[in-house]
């Protein structure tokens, strides 16, 4: 019945946080979420063998979120440095092209 209780109660928060998303989550949101998913789950499953299952998944839901959330942000300031280097370069590429035009007109003109 424990059991059963804490599976509605997951359940119920699941559908919550799903509803609760208007926007599309960013990596640390959906790391958060899956870290805490897998970190409730391994710690029902540790917990279960020495029959306290709730205590491992209220255990380990929360280290897995701050873990999940840490890898995530981790994550989204990697492609965040990624496309920042990405839109210097294509600026400064446009920036060669237009000069590299300028030098073909003066030489024509010569």
């Amino acid at each position: 019945m424990k059991n059963k209780g804490l599976f509605m109660l997951v359940l119920i928060f699941a559908a919550v946080a799903i509803a609760g998303c208007s926007t599309p989550l960013s990596q640390r949101e959906q790391g958060g979420l899956l870290g805490g998913f897998v970190g409730a789950g391994s710690g029902a499953i540790i917990g279960s063998t020495v029959g306290h299952a709730a205590a491992g998944a209220a255990i380990g839901g929360p280290i897995g979120l701050i873990a999940g959330a840490l890898i995530g942000d981790q994550m989204m300031g990697q492609l965040n440095h990624n496309q920042r280097r990405v839109n210097y370069d294509q600026s400064e590429l446009e920036r060669l092209r237009a000069e590299n035009r300028r030098l073909r007109r003066q030489t024509e003109e010569r």
